[in-house]
């Protein structure tokens, strides 16, 4: 089965490291670390080789896929000898990059635009099922609107003028093109009513939001630990370093509310209540692609005896980004396959705030995602 990903921020720091990761993959140069799909839990699951794999995508920056490439070798996050391997590959998905969307007027011109662009790619390259993946910046909160929950309001408000922030219309325009959908940031993209409607109607499947990579990955291993224990969170404080493109974007207060919204929902929900503490997010340019989580937990054992536990997370945003990339495309496209329609969510384990689901506990989000993908791999 020939499988496109479209990426939405192709020539971000994520989306280069996955083009590369599974050309590099494709080749054998590198083993499948981090990519969970790999795993002998998913041998069966019917999913789509690395040689069956062709990127594209939407941007609106213009530096081409081998010079961020080489950017990021700088960085340290991509061997430099796997940039000259794979700059053939690189060169490919870069002449597959259309510009983004800035819209300003209309937006339905700009979705047919764009949902052209996605189905030119698919009969392109004769492909079976082509899944769009929004590794974007993260979008500010927006208020809600009345024909975001009624699909034939949204279409006649789009005629005129931007009801949709630009997650939710490049959205809307992989739905129309009858593609798989996932939302790899907290911004709104398909979670509204009129969209999660469409794509029940159209039969794609979807999944999100916000990937959990670092320090939420954590949380949700550590903090089922505390409640299965009896033992009494009273304070859960975290702080977070990133420098890059993502600690840029989330230097803005109103980006930065939409990530520390879905990195808290997490333990609230695994612990029955809120506990006392905030997640904190500071832009540190001169780390540049890495990213530093530093945790303090406040808890209370038998007798009210006070103790606390400290962790600290360092790792490389991109690198531990780009497997889940290919994971979930890989997922979602063979659920497509085997029918499945409208929110995924047993990709859970992937998302700091999943969609159709309330479950957060790391290992039981696996377990959950460990039969269904057994169940993929006996449907035909």
């Amino acid at each position: 089965m020939g499988v496109g990903i479209w990426l939405v921020g192709a020539r971000g720091s994520v989306a280069t490291t996955a083009v590369a990761g599974a050309a590099a993959l494709r080749a054998g140069l590198v083993p499948p670390v981090g990519c969970v799909t790999e795993t002998p839990d998913f041998a069966g699951a019917g999913l789509a080789p690395w040689s069956a794999l062709v990127f594209g995508g939407h941007d609106v920056v213009e530096t081409p896929l081998p010079k961020r490439a080489e950017a990021l070798a700088q960085a340290g996050v991509i061997p430099a000898r796997l940039v000259e391997a794979v700059r053939d590959e690189l060169a490919a998905a870069d002449a597959e990059i259309r510009p983004g969307t800035e819209s300003r007027g209309g937006q339905a011109t700009e979705a047919a635009r764009l949902a052209a662009d996605v189905t030119a790619f698919r009969e392109r390259h004769g492909l079976d099922r082509v899944v769009v993946v929004n590794v974007a910046s993260t979008e500010s909160p927006r208020e809600p609107r009345a024909e975001h929950d009624d699909l034939a309001a949204l279409r006649n408000a789009m005629r005129t003028g931007t009801p949709l922030p630009p997650s939710s219309l490049y959205a809307y325009a992989a739905i129309t093109a009858g593609c798989g959908y996932v939302d790899f940031t907290p911004s709104p993209g398909i979670r509204l009513p009129a969209l999660e409607r469409f794509a029940r109607e159209r039969g794609v499947p979807y999944a999100g939001s916000d990937a959990k990579t670092g320090e939420t990955l954590v949380k949700t291993a550590l903090a089922p630990m505390f409640a299965a224990r009896a033992l009494d969170v009273r304070a859960w404080s975290g702080t977070n370093l990133l420098g890059g493109g993502d600690g840029a974007t989330l230097a803005d207060p109103a980006a930065r509310a939409s990530k520390t919204a879905s990195k808290d929902r997490a333990l609230r929900e695994i612990l029955g209540r809120p506990v006392e503490g905030e997640t904190h997010i500071d832009h540190v340019p001169a780390m540049g692609e890495w990213k530093t989580a530093w945790d303090h937990v406040r808890f209370e054992g038998f007798l009210g005896v006070g103790m606390t536990l400290q962790f600290t997370w360092q790792g490389c945003d991109s690198a531990l980004a780009a497997p889940l990339v290919l994971d979930l495309a890989r997922l979602v496209a063979r659920s497509h396959e085997t029918g499945g329609a409208g929110p995924l969510p047993e990709l859970g384990f992937f998302f700091k705030d999943p969609v159709g689901s309330g479950e957060h506990r790391l290992v039981l989000q696996y377990e959950t995602l460990r039969r269904w993908a057994a169940g993929l791999g006996e449907a035909r």
